[in-house]
């Protein structure tokens, strides 16, 4: 497949390592030469530097033969014009928009919008995208990191195991034994920085990140088998007014939940944008690094604080003042994957990383066929795909102990005439099931080529 790749920041160059890694053929457009520079040097596409809405640059990116483009620069108006500019001038099939502002969403999630006017085929909202990573966060408060696969009937949950863990220094193989009925895989684990697939022989020790696939129902229990607890989140305090927060307290107000929210904003216009927005939402208009305001949120009786300002150090010293001022669990929004290893040594209990969430998002529309779900995992190290079995595929048909799987990649789940199954080894792998598989990077297309999902692309 031929994409053309409009933007070479953050989420353009993953999309463009992820796509070339698969073998396709990816040109990345910006008009930074340095960027352009990084992904050429680093990445196996071709880089054209100039404007992406200009029609002659398009062309010399191979606009011409294209089958889909990607506008995903830091400015709204140059992604719709691209997609516009492709669609009306070189007839591109494919066409996702990364967009921002609140007004443009408005208007093309509503009546006014029309495709034949404004030719994007996918829109991509990160706002929106992490705002329902945040409130999945905070569902799951005893995770760092948490997904929804399988129509909602099982969930991947990042625990952090503690000296307190009961299954700390146990094999996994006997974890089976030990819970016969626990409808839970471990996919993942991270130790001392590095992500892996662990074998049935490994153990898990303090001080692990471990990823773990579970039935929606075992969650409780797999929280308890980790030494975790729920808590319930009645009251939360919101740093940062701007579209994801603001996006996050509405969602809240929507759903009618009990849930007490207080919103801090030190932009005096947007937290007056916040406070007409809202309803039952308080909006203090302030430092949300000032002990006094926290104090007056109410941050000691919080259950939970979001720290989502524009400003990653921010929003870090944020979860910190607040966690000293007496909240039990605080969610910082982290754009530099630098800043992610400091977390835990900070006290930190949950972040959320706007370039994964986006990222994941536009692999899945871009792995549109039979592909429903991927989830970008840490710094892209891996994914966690979703994907329908083909009756062509090789693995139809096929016992799991028998399908030739590289050593990175794992089965989760499958989810077969409505019941969600625990993979075993010994169990058949139909057509039509769908089947959740975690992969390291380096192994995602040849998992896509044993599903026989990578030339389906819309």
């Amino acid at each position: 497949m031929k994409v053309i790749i409009c933007g070479a920041g953050q989420v353009g160059w993953q999309i463009a390592r992820h796509l070339s890694g698969e073998k396709n053929d990816v040109t990345v457009v910006d008009n930074n030469p340095d960027l352009v520079h990084r992904a050429t040097e680093t990445l196996d596409v071709q880089g054209i530097t100039g404007f992406a809405s200009y029609p002659d640059v398009l062309d010399r990116a191979g606009a011409r033969d294209a089958d889909m483009i990607i506008a995903a620069t830091y400015s709204d108006e140059v992604n719709m014009v691209t997609c516009q500019v492709a669609h009306s001038v070189f007839s591109i099939n494919r066409k996702i928009a990364r967009l921002r502002s609140q007004s443009y969403l408005d208007a093309i999630y509503s009546d006014l919008y029309r495709r034949d006017h404004m030719p994007i085929d996918v829109v991509i909202s990160p706002e929106r995208e992490v705002a329902e990573a945040a409130l999945q966060r905070m569902a799951a408060p005893a995770a760092f990191d948490t997904e929804t696969f399988l129509d909602g009937s099982a969930q991947l949950v990042g625990l952090r195991v503690g000296e307190d863990c009961p299954i700390i220094n146990t094999p996994l193989r006997q974890l089976s034994d030990l819970f016969s009925t626990l409808r839970a895989v471990v996919l993942a684990i991270r130790r001392e920085g590095r992500l892996f697939a662990p074998e049935a022989g490994d153990q898990i020790f303090a001080g692990d990140d471990a990823y773990v696939f579970a039935h929606v129902e075992d969650i409780p229990r797999t929280l308890e088998i980790f030494g975790k607890t729920q808590r319930k989140q009645e009251r939360l305090v919101i740093i940062g007014g701007g579209n994801i927060g603001l996006a996050v307290a509405e969602t809240l107000e929507k759903r009618g939940k009990s849930t007490r929210v207080k919103v801090i904003e030190r932009e005096r216009k947007c937290a007056e944008r916040a406070a007409d927005a809202l309803e039952r939402t308080i909006v203090l208009n302030g430092d949300g690094l000032d002990a006094q305001l926290l104090e007056e949120a109410g941050i000691t009786r919080a259950d939970a604080v979001l720290a989502v300002t524009d400003d990653d150090k921010t929003n870090m010293l944020a979860a910190v003042r607040a966690k000293a001022e007496g909240c039990p669990y605080s969610i910082a929004l982290i754009n530099d994957p630098t800043l992610i290893p400091m977390m835990e040594p900070l006290g930190i209990d949950a972040y959320i990383n706007p370039r994964a969430t986006t990222v994941s998002s536009i692999l899945r529309h871009i792995r549109h066929g039979r592909v429903r779900a991927v989830y970008s995992v840490g710094d892209a190290e891996a994914e966690v795909i979703e994907a329908e079995v083909l009756s062509t595929s090789t693995i139809a048909g096929s016992a799991i102990r028998d399908i030739d799987f590289p050593e990175g990649v794992l089965v989760g789940g499958i989810l077969r005439n409505g019941e969600t199954l625990k993979p075993e080894g010994s169990m058949r792998i139909e057509a039509g099931d769908s089947v959740v598989i975690f992969a390291m990077a380096d192994d995602v297309a040849e998992v896509e080529k044993l599903l026989q999902v990578s030339i389906d692309f819309f």
